[in-house]
């Protein structure tokens, strides 16, 4: 088992240097940049209006109200799902990983690349409500894989380019659904659950190197929890994803302002560390660790996409299922998801390792750049937590049940994106052998090195985010002729016809629809 491990860790770190290298991160912010200008900064020029048509609008029956129509759930349904997909270990133990690796300046790099990836995000939601189609099933389908087949493979001489890179995104997201959206996710639930929860009767039985019978056991039990979901179906996963995401985002960061308000004299010079750090790495970091701005600068945008996702081109395939008719009130869904999960929770995690217990000591040491003693990247955060909840170690234990909920729903999530990769492959009917496959990976982030999981984790998002981001750039002039028909209808009056969809019956429904409900 080790020498295999060994291969897979060796064949990951080639392909991971490749995808995430100049190439891969030019690509990603350079979409996000791209597509911020030609929206001319919708994401702040417009912020009163998707303010109001997301955090403003969950108290309306037309958001939070249970679809009746076949495979389709909810605006708020659509945004609980994705954000049981992306928050999740990234915005814990990713967060801390970036400060481990990259030091404190690995934050301000997450904020700028979560800054333009609101419009990455939201362009992909655009482009996914407006290149949708039904199934063989009558459920709603979307995703990267519609709009470049269907959107770049309209353009001249594109046909074939089109379909190539939309069965390479499948595959690539099937993978990703593996790494992501099961093996990395279960990896820290059980790294956490069993420090916090330890059973030395079973922790204390070695099954191979590294992995005891506990882990196993704790493997084995999440992955029975997720196939009495998963196998479910979209609608009980939406159904738990609004139950337990808003708790769960809601309790983490009470948590996390009242570690921040005891160390309250700590915030004005984490920031600075923060803003600091992001341009000198050496004036707050020693020891190697992050002296080079690269390593900074990578790291930020490596954990920023995995907590937030903008520019993989996953969370538009359950956007897509949302019952809403018009693409850009589901893009400003879209914007919201990457605010919340990385300006707002993935900000509460920075700020509680670097204020808890003083810059110069608790967990983290900004000026040296060091670990505590008996603390990792999944561990560090408990410790924190622990440093002002100390009795009998509720602070650890906070966050590995924080941890559980965030990485568990992280699972239903990408189940279902996996599976709509699987479904434009091989049809709608055949989508329950993906769901067993994917349950069946579950236990192997039980057994696998967190460093490993962790690794082949960001390999797939990296693979899975080229072919969608080649098909955002090109297609990123009609998200601006939506948004722009959009806008002169409803903030200008202008009698005009609505973007629905790309294909002209469903524009003809959707329609049709509208008159109805009018």
């Amino acid at each position: 088992m080790d020498k295999i491990l060994k291969v897979v860790e060796s064949v990951n770190g080639e392909i991971n240097g490749v995808v995430w290298g100049t190439f891969g991160l030019l690509l990603l912010v350079g979409t996000g940049i791209i597509v911020t200008v030609l929206t001319k900064f919708f994401q702040i020029s417009h912020i009163g209006m998707w303010f109001k048509h997301t955090l403003g609008s969950l108290f309306k029956k037309d958001v939070i109200k249970h679809s009746k129509e076949k495979g389709s759930i909810s605006p708020f349904q659509a945004l609980c799902t994705a954000l049981a997909a992306t928050v999740g270990t990234g915005n814990i133990a990713g967060v801390a990983a970036a400060i481990c690796i990259g030091g404190a300046g690995a934050v301000f790099w997450m904020w700028v690349a979560a800054f333009f990836g609101m419009m990455t995000n939201y362009a992909e939601n655009v482009l996914g409500i407006y290149f949708r189609r039904k199934n063989e099933n009558g459920e709603w389908s979307g995703g990267a894989m519609y709009y470049l087949a269907n959107g770049l493979g309209k353009k001249k001489g594109m046909k074939y380019v089109g379909k190539f890179l939309a069965a390479l995104f499948c595959v690539f997201a099937m993978l990703a659904s593996f790494g992501i959206g099961s093996m990395g996710q279960v990896n820290k639930i059980v790294t956490n659950v069993a420090q916090a929860f330890d059973v030395s009767a079973l922790s204390s039985i070695e099954v191979f190197t590294g992995v005891s019978l506990y882990n196993i056991i704790l493997g084995a039990a999440i992955m029975l929890l997720t196939a009495l979901i998963t196998l479910g179906g979209l609608k009980r996963i939406a159904n738990v994803a609004e139950k337990i995401v808003p708790f769960m985002v809601v309790l983490f960061v009470c948590g996390s302002i009242t570690i921040i308000g005891i160390n309250y004299a700590n915030i004005l010079p984490a920031f600075k560390a923060i803003f600091v750090n992001a341009f000198k790495p050496e004036a707050f970091v020693g020891g190697g660790i992050g002296a080079v701005i690269g390593k900074v600068v990578t790291q930020g945008f490596k954990r920023g996409v995995f907590s937030n996702e903008a520019g993989l081109g996953s969370s538009v395939m359950v956007h897509s299922n949302s019952n809403i008719k018009e693409p850009v009130k589901q893009g400003m869904w879209g914007i919201f998801e990457v605010f919340a999960d990385t300006m707002v929770v993935c900000t509460m995690t920075a700020l509680v390792i670097l204020t808890a217990g003083g810059l110069d000591g608790g967990v983290f040491n900004v000026i040296t750049g060091e670990i505590a003693d008996g603390y990792t990247d999944a561990t560090l955060v408990g410790g924190a937590f622990n440093s002002v909840f100390s009795w009998g170690n509720i602070g650890g234990k906070f966050i590995a049940v924080a941890m559980f909920l965030f990485a568990f729903t992280t699972v239903l999530g990408w189940s279902h994106y996996g599976s709509k990769a699987w479904e434009y492959l091989f049809g709608a009917k055949t989508t329950f052998i993906f769901r067993i496959i994917h349950v069946c990976t579950v236990i192997f982030g039980a057994v696998l090195t967190s460093s490993l999981a962790w690794d082949i984790s960001d390999t797939f998002n990296g693979l899975m985010m080229i072919p969608n981001l080649i098909g955002v750039l090109v297609l990123s002039p009609l998200v601006v002729k939506i948004t722009n028909n959009y806008l002169r209808r409803v903030k200008k009056g202008e009698d005009i016809e609505p973007m629905y969809n790309a294909d002209p019956e469903i524009q003809a429904a959707e329609m049709a629809r509208t008159i109805e409900e009018e």
